[in-house]
């Protein structure tokens, strides 16, 4: 008797569990459907008629240059991810595209420019009887004519001619020939920093393979263009200048003065505690600013190290370095084409006179107090570069 009723106990039980069970399955079941329908609601309608699928695309830009070839590449997921954002598909939007430039076609994109002037008429191809592969810029006032006439002397058709105005003065340059073929830009008291920032953006200097930014003071009696950059490119320069000849005027830095026994040099030794590391400036990968010339690639860099506001470029040469790897061999002094730093000051008097100072005096003191502010920027920007990665900046000094 008492198993047959712990057997209807045993059966009892089993009933109830398959029954618990049933029940929660039915509930786990009902409440996934429900779930999948609030999510499934949030998203927009599927249309397949608004996938549209795209594949890769790479244009190539008008370029007749070997080797500036413009390419802008928008692959599949540039393209068609950003499509399916758009209510319309035949909207272009191209994520890979320069800012502000998404809604263009790749082919349509014109990136880079150039200095060339162009005809009124006839057929644009037929416009460049010559391409010059380089640009040499003076800021210039016209009392330096009979140098700058000189000092254009020097550089072959190879070489476009960039002059920027200080004292607002440029039909006066008409006398000479070649300055009919030149560009003339004038804003009265820049600097040719200031120039320089605001009309040698690297991509419209991109046609030309070197860049040379130099004062008006420079004799170049004993200087040639084109050896120059087949010595600069011997050597791999990156960034350079002339030599100095040994009678120039502020002849500060040992690495800048010409050596007699040299093509190119790279290195020095300066005086005792200039000097922490013999690789940087400036014992190596240093020169001045009074006639740089930068590769293509390196300008790009340094363009973007000119500050808006530091018009003189004051502090600059010490940067320099930043932009070129390893500085120490790519930064160079080239001594067999050499120079004379006249030191004219021609724009040092374009100052105002202030406190019975003498208009020179409040300009040197304007780069004296640039050269400080440009050394605290770039302090600074390492300094918040390396915190926000994480790393303490003084054991990268100490290590180095």
């Amino acid at each position: 008797m008492d198993f047959e009723k712990s057997k209807r106990k045993r059966n009892s039980d089993r009933s109830f569990r398959k029954s618990t069970e049933c029940t929660t399955l039915i509930a786990t079941i009902t409440v996934g459907i429900i779930f999948g329908f609030c999510i499934g609601a949030s998203f927009p309608a599927f249309s397949p008629s608004k996938i549209k699928l795209i594949s890769p695309i790479d244009t190539y830009l008008w370029d007749k240059k070997p080797g500036h070839l413009n390419v802008i590449s928008a692959s599949k997921s540039d393209v068609s991810k950003e499509v399916q954002n758009h209510d319309d598909p035949s909207k272009i939007w191209v994520s890979s595209n320069p800012r502000g430039a998404e809604r263009l076609p790749p082919a349509i994109l014109a990136v880079e420019s150039d200095l060339y002037p162009r005809r009124l008429f006839g057929k644009p191809s037929e416009d460049l009887t010559i391409e010059p592969k380089y640009l040499v810029t003076f800021t210039v006032g016209q009392n330096q004519k009979p140098n700058i006439d000189k000092a254009v002397k020097s550089f072959s058709d190879n070489f476009t001619i960039l002059l920027f105005h200080y004292d607002g003065k440029t039909t006066e340059w008409d006398e000479f020939e070649w300055s009919k073929r030149a560009i003339h830009i004038s804003v009265a008291k820049q600097t040719k920093w200031w120039y320089a920032k605001r009309f040698l953006h690297p991509d419209i200097v991109a046609p030309y393979d070197y860049i040379f930014v130099w004062d008006e003071d420079l004799g170049v009696d004993h200087f040639n263009a084109e050896e120059y950059i087949k010595l600069v490119r011997k050597h791999g320069l990156e960034i350079s200048q002339p030599g100095l000849d040994p009678s120039s005027r502020g002849l500060t830095w040992q690495m800048t003065r010409r050596r007699g026994d040299h093509e190119v040099h790279k290195e020095t030794e300066e005086k005792p505690g200039w000097c922490s590391d013999p690789h940087l400036p400036p014992c190596a990968a240093f020169i001045e600013i009074m006639a740089p010339v930068f590769s293509r690639d390196a300008w790009r860099c340094v363009w973007h190290l000119i500050q808006n506001d530091l018009v003189h470029g004051w502090g600059l040469d010490f940067a320099l370095k930043k932009c070129v790897e390893p500085a120490y061999e790519k930064i160079g002094v080239v001594d067999a084409q050499w120079i004379v730093h006249q030191g004219l000051p021609s724009l040092g008097n374009q100052g105002n006179g202030e406190n019975g100072k003498q208009p020179w005096q409040g300009v040197r003191e304007r780069c004296q107090s640039e050269w400080k502010m440009f050394q605290d920027r770039v302090s600074d920007a390492d300094k918040d570069y390396y915190k926000s990665i994480g790393v303490d900046l003084l054991n990268i000094t100490t290590a180095h």
